[in-house]
C-alpha cells in the first residue's frame, strides 16, 4: 500500500505559530565496508558512539537532550515540539550508518508500539458503530482462538489485563527475530508462542503488558471489516487526518532511500557499540497490530493531537480510552494505562501518550490533555543485549528521562536541574 494519501482539510489554526529549527551537525560514523544494507535486512557496523560537541552546557534544552542521546550510542535522533505557540523541530546524527546520510526531523521511521494507540482506534471506531463491545468476551468475536476467552474481554485487550502471556517474551520467538529477521510470521504462530506460555494472571486480576493482546485485537478488527490491517490504517485514520507520510508496514517498509531513518540494535557487550541494521526486518509480521506502522513527527503529531479532540470517534469513546489502570510500582513510567493509551507523570506535569520500540528504534509520543500540544521523539537505536550491562543502563536512563524533557518543553515549563542530572546519569 502507498504511503501517500489525499490532503485532509487544513487543521484549525490555533494562534501564530511560528517554526523553529534547531540542527545538530551529524555525526560521521564509519561504515563497515563493503556493506550495503539494502542488501540484507541485518547488517552489522562497528563503530564508535556518536561524537558529540562537549563544550554545549547541560542545560536541558532538546539540543542537550539530542546531543545525550548521541553520546549513550544512538546514530540518530529527532523531535518534534509543539508547545501550543510555535513548531520546533531537532535533529541530529545519521538516518543511515552505510551512506553517513544525515538524520532529518521529518524522517519516516517505525513507531513501534505507538501503533497500539492506532489500533486502539480502530477497535474504538468499531465500539462506536455497535459492532463492538469492550465488555464483552473475545470468544464472542474469535471463538475457539484465545485459551479463556470466554472471561477475557476486550477491554481486558486494550488496557493489558488480559493476563496473556506476551510472545515476544518467548525465546524462540526471540531468537527468529535476531537471526532471521525476514521470517514471514503468522497470527497463528504468534499466539501459538503466547499460549504456550501460563497466563501472568487472571484475566482482570493485574497490568501486565503483552503484545499478544494487540495482536487478537487486529485479528477482531480484520475479522468484523472484512479489511487487512493496512487498508484500516490508511482508510480510517491516515486518509481522514491528511497522514501522507503515514502506513501499516505489509509486512515490511516500502522505501528505505532518503527520507527513511533506518534503526540499529545496539550491541554494548564489547564495550564498543556494535550496530546491526534491521530495516527491511519483517516488522508487519512479527509486530502487526502491536506495533508495525510507518510515519512521521508530523504525522504523528496530527495524529495524537486529534485523537485527544475525539476527531476520530466519539467524545464517550475518548472517555474510555482516558479510563486507566494502575501502572505497577518497579514500572519505568509513573502513571496509567488507558485503551492504548498511557497517562504518564513528569516533574512539569502530566501528559498523554505512548511508547515504542522495535528491533532498531525507540519512539515516544506525549500530547496535553487538550490535544493542542504534542511531543515526538525518536533514537534510531534500540539497546539490543539480552544480558544487563552498563551500556544498557546508561542508554535506558537517559532515554526515559529525554522523554520527560520533551514533555517539559512541550508544556513549556523550565526543565529542573534534577531531570537535566538524570538525562546525564549524574542524578545521586
Amino acid at each position: 500500500m502507498s504511503p501517500t494519501s489525499p490532503t485532509a482539510p487544513p487543521r484549525r489554526r490555533r494562534g501564530n505559530r511560528r517554526t523553529v529549527v534547531v540542527a545538530i551537525a551529524a555525526a560521521v560514523l564509519p561504515a563497515a565496508p563493503g556493506h550495503a544494507v539494502a542488501a540484507s535486512a541485518a547488517t552489522t557496523h562497528h563503530a564508535a558512539p556518536p561524537a558529540t560537541a562537549t563544550s554545549a552546557p547541560a542545560d536541558g534544552s532538546m539540543r542537550d537532550v539530542a546531543q545525550r542521546m548521541l553520546a549513550v550510542g544512538n546514530p540518530g535522533y529527532l523531535a518534534r515540539i509543539d508547545d501550543g505557540r510555535r513548531v520546533s523541530t531537532t535533529a541530529a546524527g545519521v538516518a543511515d550508518l552505510a551512506t553517513g546520510r544525515a538524520l532529518r526531523a521529518d524522517d519516516q521511521f517505525e513507531i513501534g508500539s505507538n501503533t497500539k494507540t492506532f489500533t486502539a482506534t480502530l477497535i474504538l471506531q468499531l465500539v462506536d458503530r455497535k459492532a463492538v463491545e469492550l465488555d464483552s468476551p473475545v470468544s464472542a468475536y474469535l471463538p475457539g482462538v484465545v485459551p479463556d476467552g470466554d472471561d477475557i474481554t476486550v477491554r481486558m485487550l486494550l488496557n493489558h489485563t488480559s493476563g496473556l502471556f506476551s510472545y515476544t517474551g518467548d525465546p524462540t520467538v526471540l531468537s527468529i527475530m535476531q537471526n532471521d529477521p525476514r521470517h514471514n510470521w503468522t497470527e497463528r504462530e504468534l499466539l501459538t508462542a503466547a499460549f504456550a506460555h501460563p497466563p501472568t494472571s487472571a484475566p482482570g486480576e493485574s497490568w501486565s503488558y503483552s503484545n499478544t493482546n494487540y495482536t487478537l485485537l487486529g485479528m477482531i478488527a480484520q475479522k468484523l471489516t472484512r479489511s487487512s490491517l493496512a487498508e484500516l490504517v490508511h482508510q480510517r485514520i491516515a486518509r481522514p487526518l491528511g497522514l501522507r507520510h503515514t502506513y501499516y508496514a505489509d509486512p515490511r517498509v516500502t522505501d528505505t532511500g532518503p527520507g527513511y531513518a533506518h534503526g540499529y540494535a545496539i550491541h554494548f557487550a564489547d564495550g564498543t557499540p556494535r550496530y546491526t541494521d534491521y530495516t527491511g526486518a519483517n516488522i508487519g509480521g512479527w509486530a502487526g497490530a502491536a506495533g508495525a506502522v510507518i510515519s512521521t513527527a508530523g504525522d504523528l503529531s496530527r495524529f495524537y493531537a486529534a485523537l485527544l479532540d475525539a476527531e476520530l470517534f466519539s467524545r464517550a469513546q475518548l472517555r474510555q480510552m482516558k479510563t486507566t489502570v494502575p501502572l505497577p510500582s518497579g514500572f519505568p513510567i509513573e502513571g496509567g494505562y488507558g485503551l492504548g493509551l498511557i497517562k504518564f507523570a513528569t516533574p512539569c506535569g502530566t501528559a498523554w501518550g505512548h511508547g515504542g520500540d522495535t528491533q532498531g528504534h525507540h519512539s515516544t509520543t506525549a500530547v496535553s490533555d487538550d490535544g493542542r500540544r504534542t511531543a515526538i521523539s525518536d533514537s534510531t537505536g534500540k539497546a539490543g543485549d539480552l544480558a544487563p550491562n552498563d551500556g544498557i543502563t546508561r542508554w535506558t536512563t537517559a532515554e526515559f528521562a529525554a522523554q520527560k524533557v520533551a514533555v517539559c518543553h512541550m508544556l513549556d515549563t523550565p526543565v529542573p536541574a534534577s531531570l537535566v542530572r538524570e538525562l546525564h546519569g549524574t542524578a545521586p
